[in-house]
């Protein structure tokens, strides 16, 4: 898992210009793409050992990060 690219970018390279329309057009779909990006953040930073918060944290942020990718990827999808 370490060095893996979990950004939404990386995960689905062929809704790049989707992302982009909706970051720009769509508030809830911004909020939810932001609170993504964060929590990825937060885990390299844990990967990286700069942070070292106990295991249950550490699966509770993947499981959040795991939900918002879901919820984003429904939002994608839609037309």
């Amino acid at each position: 898992m370490f060095g893996e690219l979990h950004d939404l970018h990386h995960e689905f390279p062929e809704y790049n210009d989707r992302i982009h329309e909706l970051k720009m057009n769509d508030n809830y779909f911004k909020r939810l793409f932001d609170e993504y990006d964060e929590l990825v953040h937060e885990l390299v930073r844990i990967q990286q050992n700069i942070e070292t918060p106990a295991n249950e944290v550490v699966e509770g942020l993947k499981l959040k990060r795991l939900t918002l990718k879901d919820k984003l990827y429904a939002m994608l999808k839609r037309k």
